[in-house]
């Protein structure tokens, strides 16, 4: 009898072992593919299109089906990727939008109770003015449509009217009488400086709390649209090579090299990659609002008392009731005297200064929706810190899944696209700039994504938003949908329909004295030509696509 030695009997154990594909097709019938598919040992691989040629475990089906495999591998781990952001953005958005909208519930109800108690009927017969802010300011949070300066204009010159007739309710005023006292508030400074300090603290206030809210809910959709990728057909070839021709060779155990991965990932990610410069710049401005939110623009400390405030201005009318009251009559002529009847009978009806007094209410409103806002910002600024980065980081993240790549310290025992050895390729850099050397992944350089671009704009536009919040500059959105996101902010509106909020006019609201009012209307004028400008500009571009 023939006797083999030890080493031979293995190495042609080892030969047959390498020549079955009973583990190939074991795996591949547990993803759920036909066994038919799959041959039980190695054949002849020239039918193969991507995968490395010459004896393989692979049929020309089994290649078909583990490129689209391949393709929901990737997709399915960016996503995964994606979605706890994704997810992060849309919960603190709501948390926030939440808190802002019962902060004016609680403040709107704290004075009403204030001044039921302090006023008592003249505040109910004249309710509707108070409610009428109200609804103002919950209008500008949700729509973003309202003027907060002539808005808060309006409202102390409506008061200022309503109480120069209960202040001398003796005479009879005319609308026409009235509407000139509404043309002393600033000049006679009714309500002391009351009007003037909250109309600065409330549009900061309100700019800044919107204008975050907005950002978050615009960063929760710019991920949700960036994480549904759609490889091209070169991306599939390469995420076929590098995830599943591997086990065509019988090195299913075999993960592919880390660099390996990479490139491939730099490539199919190319457009993702050059989100990051607006994307990081638009966290920047997050984190810079957030500051405001924290310090001067806080706007819980703005609404919490602004019933106190208002209160205040009203006592410093009543106690300047009289010199006010010379001086309109001064302005606007004698008014008409009521005939004696009339007189007492408005008199005791006002009952004026029986019942205007300070009130001090011992209980607040409790904490709109269970937290602070300090507590909200520290939170918020947390998860923006680690956001930074994300797109240029995501190549890296998807490689550092056990799923789809060895670890960075195991070089030489891992797949590099031809065999079981080290990758040798040096690593491209992210972007699609970058990627026309990438070694593995052909990409197009001069096509870039066109829902990438739109997300960039929508970035670029709501940083530039943030920066005019930061200086507590209002800004005016208008529809451009085709350059957004494609989305509204989500804030769920309450009144008429959601705009878009995109494009955007700043107007300065630092605060303007009666004497900077004639530099707002020559700025505005100013503003004019260059609007004809754009009008212009607009109307070319539409001639263009008309012929």
């Amino acid at each position: 009898p023939v006797r083999f030695g030890p080493g031979l009997v293995a190495l042609l154990a080892a030969e047959l072992k390498s020549k079955s594909c009973s583990e190939v097709r074991r795996l591949y019938v547990a993803k759920g593919f036909n066994k038919n598919d799959a041959p039980l040992h190695e054949i002849n691989g020239d039918h193969l299109k991507i995968c490395p040629r010459g004896y393989t475990c692979c049929s020309e089906e089994m290649e078909e089906k583990y490129s689209l495999q391949s393709k929901d591998d990737f997709k399915s781990v960016v996503t995964e990727q994606c979605n706890h952001l994704q997810a992060v953005f849309a919960s603190r958005y709501k948390k926030f939008d939440e808190f802002f909208k019962e902060l004016l519930e609680n403040a709107e109800k704290s004075l009403n109770d204030m001044f039921v108690k302090t006023y008592g009927r003249l505040y109910m017969q004249n309710s509707e003015l108070f409610k009428d802010l109200f609804v103002e300011l919950k209008r500008y949070y949700v729509m973003g449509n309202v003027n907060l300066e002539e808005m808060l204009n309006d409202f102390w010159a409506r008061l200022l009217e309503r109480m120069f007739r209960l202040v001398n309710s003796q005479y009879h005023f005319t609308d026409e009488y009235l509407e000139c006292v509404s043309k002393y508030t600033e000049q006679l400074k009714p309500f002391g400086d009351v009007p003037r300090k909250l109309k600065l603290q409330v549009t900061r206030a309100f700019v800044a709390a919107r204008t975050f809210a907005q950002g978050l809910a615009v960063a929760r959709d710019v991920v949700s649209k960036v994480s549904v990728v759609n490889p091209t057909a070169q991306c599939t070839h390469a995420l076929l090579k590098m995830i599943y021709c591997s086990h065509c060779r019988g090195l299913v155990t075999v993960k592919p090299c880390y660099n390996y991965c990479s490139n491939i990932m730099r490539g199919c990610l190319a457009n993702q990659g050059d989100l990051d410069f607006e994307w990081n710049n638009f966290i920047d401005a997050m984190l810079m609002v957030a500051e405001r939110l924290e310090g001067p623009f806080n706007i819980e400390s703005v609404m919490d008392p602004i019933d106190v405030k208002i209160s205040d201005a009203i006592m410093n009318m009543q106690e300047n009731s009289v010199q006010v009251s010379q001086k309109v009559f001064q302005g606007c002529g004698p008014p008409k005297p009521l005939p004696a009847g009339r007189i007492s009978r408005s008199i005791s009806e006002s009952a004026f200064s029986a019942r205007f007094r300070p009130y001090h209410p011992e209980e607040r409103p409790t904490t709109a929706a269970g937290t602070s806002l300090d507590r909200l910002v520290t939170d918020v600024k947390e998860k923006l810190k680690q956001a930074k980065k994300f797109w240029s980081s995501l190549p890296s993240n998807v490689c550092n899944d056990e799923r789809m790549a060895a670890g960075n310290g195991n070089e030489d025992d891992c797949w590099n696209g031809k065999g079981k050895s080290r990758y040798l390729f040096a690593v491209t850099g992210n972007g699609l700039a970058n990627q026309g050397n990438n070694p593995e992944v052909q990409v197009d350089t001069d096509k870039p994504d066109i829902l990438i671009l739109r997300q960039i704009m929508a970035l670029r536009v709501m940083t530039s938003k943030m920066k005019n919040a930061y200086n507590g500059n209002d800004v005016d959105f208008f529809d451009i949908s085709d350059e957004s996101s494609g989305e509204g902010s989500g804030s769920g509106c309450e009144y008429q329909q959601c705009p878009s909020e995109f494009e955007y006019n700043a107007t300065d609201h630092s605060g303007k004295s009666a004497n900077e009012k004639a530099d707002s209307a020559g700025a505005r004028a100013a503003a004019q030509p260059y609007l004809l400008t754009v009008f212009c500009i607009l109307f070319l571009f539409m001639q263009m696509d008309w012929r």
